[in-house]
């Protein structure tokens, strides 16, 4: 495969490809994209004269809202042509519905069939998804089209339920996982509580969606290193969103999630809405290539990350992006500090008394940021807990949060809502 994947291009020739496909996505969306023709009129776009990556810069953003307002004048086909409705998991706010055409679909197939062979997954291997294939979820049915496309096995097991899980690794004997990163934890402390030996199972690997396991520098960041600790097996961190309808997976090397440049091109935009230096952080915007049914151009992910241009170590010359800072909606100003969600996350993932928590950030009296962070306790600590968890977070991030303590139970109740596909660890109240 490597032989015929642009990713091991030279930069230059990956960036010719990138504005020949690009040329043919604006063609597209200006004959069959009732937004993005008043766009493209409103604002009096000559898409023949965006010839290059640099000219994106004169087309105006997509937003969110834009999706929420005008969701039907983004579709791009007949109804007809729909196999596949999907909707986002509304983390930035409400659902937005996508229809998946049967190129879509085949073009997810072909996203993760290169995102599991980047993370090391090779035909014959065994993939247990602990992910849903339902709920209108793109992720669980992209990874079992990429799998079945790269001829790996797949156990279809779904999200939760330590012991089914236990129960499948034993009778199937899978060398991959892929779930969110803390459910392994979960799966851990299940395993040991009830004497299964997890270190010598068949499981060789496992790749993490929908949370981070690295710091900036790559290093493990402390949910990873928690998991590497109890759990000696390769980790692989992935980024994806069903607005791109692409995958940023880890190598080997974990230094950064690879693009797939056929399928999406990445700008990074600074506060002033313009294109930062590469290796700057600024928010993640995409422009999906190849997409039939609903293609977005310039549209705003609300992800903070930077780009890494400089040749892997695997041979690829293809762009990578950074972990996740974080949501540029979600940024706190915590008396004086500037901080987001993940940097909480890590010191309560590495308190080992705390089973589960819940953030939450709210207006202050005084118009600035207060966060509230409930805990449940694993057991009664012969010491105080909350001193010693505001000592914590003041080493690491220099400023402590309000802290209370709850039931494990009533914290399990807000984590995992009926309706979320996603843990809710982080709750924003602010107007």
């Amino acid at each position: 495969m490597k032989e015929n994947d642009i990713e091991f291009l030279p930069a230059s020739e990956i960036k010719q490809i990138q504005e020949s496909l690009l040329k043919d996505a604006l063609q597209y969306l200006n004959a069959n994209s009732r937004y993005y023709q008043r766009v493209f009129s409103k604002y009096e776009i000559d898409i023949d004269k965006i010839t290059t990556l640099e000219d994106l810069v004169k087309i105006p953003f997509t937003e969110k809202k834009d999706l929420q307002l005008y969701n039907e004048d983004f579709l791009c086909c007949p109804k007809s042509k729909i196999v596949d409705y999907i909707t986002t998991s509304g983390t930035l706010g409400d659902p937005v519905t996508f229809g998946c055409t049967d190129k879509d679909l085949d073009r997810l197939a072909f996203n993760e069939q290169k995102s599991f062979a980047c993370a090391g997954v090779k035909p014959g291997d065994i993939v247990q998804l602990m992910t849903t294939l339902d709920k209108r979820f793109m992720a669980g049915l992209a990874y079992f089209l990429g799998i079945r496309k790269l001829g790996a096995s797949v156990i279809r097991v779904g999200n939760g339920i330590p012991e089914l899980q236990w129960d499948t690794i034993k009778r199937i004997k899978p060398d991959t996982i892929m779930c969110v990163p803390s459910f392994i934890l979960r799966l851990i402390q299940y395993a040991e509580d009830n004497g299964i030996d997890y270190k010598n199972s068949s499981i060789r690997r496992i790749i993490g969606i929908g949370e981070g396991l690295r710091e900036q520098n790559f290093e493990l960041n402390l949910l990873g290193r928690k998991i590497k600790e109890k759990w000696d097996v390769d980790l692989f961190a992935t980024y994806s969103s069903t607005e791109m309808g692409a995958t940023f997976s880890e190598c080997e090397y974990g230094c950064g999630g690879h693009v797939h440049p056929e399928l999406i091109i990445v700008e990074i935009i600074g506060d002033d809405n313009l294109p930062v230096p590469d290796g700057e952080y600024g928010e993640v915007v995409i422009t999906s290539l190849g997409v039939e049914g609903m293609p977005l151009l310039r549209f705003r992910t609300g992800d903070i990350a930077a780009k890494k241009v400089e040749q892997c170590r695997c041979g690829r010359n293809s762009y990578r992006l950074t972990p996740l800072v974080g949501r540029k909606n979600n940024m706190i100003k915590l008396k004086g500090t500037t901080l987001y969600p993940p940097a909480i996350n890590d010191v309560l993932d590495n308190a080992e008394y705390v089973a589960n928590y819940v953030i939450y950030v709210k207006n202050s009296d005084s118009g600035t940021d207060e966060v509230v962070v409930k805990i449940g306790l694993k057991y009664k600590t012969e010491f105080d807990a909350i001193k010693d968890l505001k000592d914590r977070f003041r080493s690491r991030i220099r400023v402590a949060p309000i802290i209370e303590t709850e039931s494990v139970e009533e914290i399990q109740k807000i984590n995992f809502p009926a309706k979320s596909r996603k843990p809710v660890k982080f709750i924003d109240l602010r107007r």
